[in-house]
């Protein structure tokens, strides 16, 4: 796992930018709370990176288990911040306010922890389907996997809608599954 900067930076400033045109006053609190959580977290880690990242190795082998409760919250780098911050602000904004901030902020909770279950038992399937025992290793860090479980809430809220990926036309049903390959070609791992 690379070393990211620390500090303000382009992506950090250019979130912070994006969230001032939307304005405090229009974030709901949770909302808001989970985007200072991580910017907080981004410029003031409780950990380096490799002391948060989950992996199966990290979590199961050495019980380690407060790493399904860091890693959501730390961010490889200011553009990982930023990418995934817009994209909880624009989901936290229709999301809270159709469930109101308390199932909200419970929600959130749970994906972040159950999101991290999901990735250590897919991992424990590839170390004994593929005999590839360096999918145990693989550390990962941010808050992607509960973006695209909101994502897929999201839909099941508001059907029939039409997203826009990459400027194609696709149902919102569909479109978070398009995004998950995408952004897996764009950014592998």
């Amino acid at each position: 796992m690379e070393r990211r900067q620390r500090g303000v930076s382009a992506g950090l400033l250019l979130l912070l930018y994006q969230i001032s045109q939307v304005g405090l006053q229009n974030i709901p609190s949770v909302t808001l709370g989970v985007l200072v959580l991580n910017v907080f977290l981004f410029l003031n880690p409780l950990r380096p990176l490799t002391e948060v990242c989950l992996s199966v190795n990290e979590a199961v082998h050495r019980k380690n288990w407060q790493r399904l409760l860091l890693a959501p919250f730390h961010h490889a780098d200011d553009w990982h911040l930023y990418y995934n911050m817009i994209s909880m602000l624009w989901k936290g904004i229709m999301l809270e306010r159709k469930l109101k901030s308390i199932w909200f902020a419970y929600i959130i909770t749970v994906f972040s922890v159950m999101i991290g279950v999901v990735y250590m038992v897919l991992e424990v399937l590839l170390v004994i389907i593929l005999d590839d025992p360096s999918y145990g290793m693989n550390c990962c860090v941010g808050f992607s996997g509960v973006l695209f479980a909101l994502k897929v809430l999201n839909n099941h809220y508001n059907p029939g809608r039409v997203s826009s990926v990459f400027g194609l036309p696709i149902s919102s049903k569909y479109a978070c599954w398009v995004e998950l390959v995408a952004i897996h070609l764009i950014s592998p791992g």
